[in-house]
């Protein structure tokens, strides 16, 4: 497949790499990921203001670029090839698409805050009897008077405990409805579990016990959120499968590195064929991969039904060429590849945990086949 990127497009592309090479240590990222607020507040604030990428894909009336899928195409990879854990897709994909389409002025103001670095908005869709299919719902949202009161528990909250506001999925008398919570305004009435995950990212099981929330905090029409929510997933599932062709370009070169220096029987073990063939699986499952992203950024403005099929495709052939290029990566470092020390460790557990965001392998898969079939 042949795809070239604009001018514009190579300038993103090379000034975040920069950034990130001159600014986005992975010893630091890992120790501010393990401990105190689990990030960098400071990147963030060099994303939004220096390199202005939390906007790239955003509107120009609420401050942004007016970029769109490749733009975030090619931040996620960069993003993914650093390892950041900030919560870029999260926020400024996911949260940001749904704000957008789901308009209005709370929706704008938002998006304002979303563009400057000041808000970090997640989505609380997923539920412990749901697992990745957000359409299973069952959190309510009943109105009393002028107000709204959300009733029910969200797990798994990805940037939960870093996030200002949430997106919270409810069901409403008309059907799934979508609401803004203020989290920093929340009451008692909202209780939060927050956790570090294994790839060393942030997460919230929540619960709603009667939370009030003001009619304004409806975003788009009632019961009519779904077909958004939808396209918000597929756009998730692109973003972080671009952020895993990033991991995995780290990964092989980095492997192909130290098979070039590591010696066994007096030579490089890199000269052996056997290693070789390796390691040139490993490039052929990154192609496929990459290709494959190219597909989905491509189809994400087209119909549902093909946007969803060039997306599970894309995922379902990531999800193959994570576990392959990760596991492999590991076993050529021998014993150092999962130690706390190497960079292939940390990469190999953001592998694993990409092919369960968005849908896991195994759903892409069936989705794909449902869609192809007669």
């Amino acid at each position: 497949m042949d795809f070239n990127l604009s001018k514009e497009q190579e300038l993103l592309r090379d000034g975040l790499s920069k950034f990130l090479a001159s600014r986005y240590d992975l010893e630091a990222s890992r120790t501010a990921a393990k401990s105190g607020a689990g990030w960098q507040p400071d990147i963030w604030t060099g994303f939004a203001n220096e390199l202005g990428i939390l906007g790239a894909a955003l509107p120009e009336d609420v401050g942004g670029i007016g970029g769109g899928p490749v733009e975030v195409m090619v931040i996620a990879e960069a993003l993914g090839h650093a390892l950041v854990v900030e919560p870029y897709v999260d926020t400024a994909v996911v949260a940001a698409g749904l704000l957008r389409r789901a308009g209005g002025e709370l929706a704008s103001a938002l998006l304002e805050r979303i563009v400057d670095g000041t808000a970090i908005v997640a989505l609380a869709a997923t539920e412990a009897t749901s697992g990745h299919n957000w359409s299973e719902v069952a959190t309510t949202a009943e109105r009393d008077g002028e107000d709204w009161v959300l009733r029910g528990s969200k797990i798994v909250v990805a940037a939960g405990p870093l996030a200002t506001h949430l997106l919270v999925t409810a069901r409403t008398p008309s059907g799934i409805s979508l609401f803004a919570v203020d989290f920093d305004s929340a009451t008692d009435a909202l209780t939060a579990h927050h956790y570090r995950t294994i790839d060393d990212r942030r997460a919230s099981d929540l619960t709603f016990d009667g939370l009030r929330l003001p009619g304004s905090a409806l975003l788009g029409d009632e019961g009519k959120a779904w077909p958004s929510l939808a396209q918000a997933c597929d756009e998730g599932a692109a973003a972080v499968c671009s952020e895993a062709v990033g991991c995995m370009r780290k990964v092989v070169a980095d492997t192909v590195e130290y098979a070039k220096q590591r010696q066994q029987f007096g030579q490089p073990i890199g000269s052996f064929q056997a290693l070789q063939h390796r390691m040139v699986d490993m490039y052929m499952e990154l192609e496929q991969a990459v290709s494959a992203v190219y597909l989905a950024v491509l189809n994400l403005d087209a119909d549902a039904d093909e946007r969803a099929l060039a997306v599970s495709a894309a995922k379902a052939t990531i999800g193959r060429a994570a576990r392959f290029i990760g596991q492999q990566s590991v076993q050529l470092h021998g014993g150092m590849g999962m130690t706390e020390e190497l960079a292939i460790g940390h990469y190999f557990k953001r592998l694993t945990a990409l092919q369960y965001e968005y849908g896991t392998t195994d759903h892409h898969v069936t989705r794909y086949a449902e869609l192809t079939k007669a």
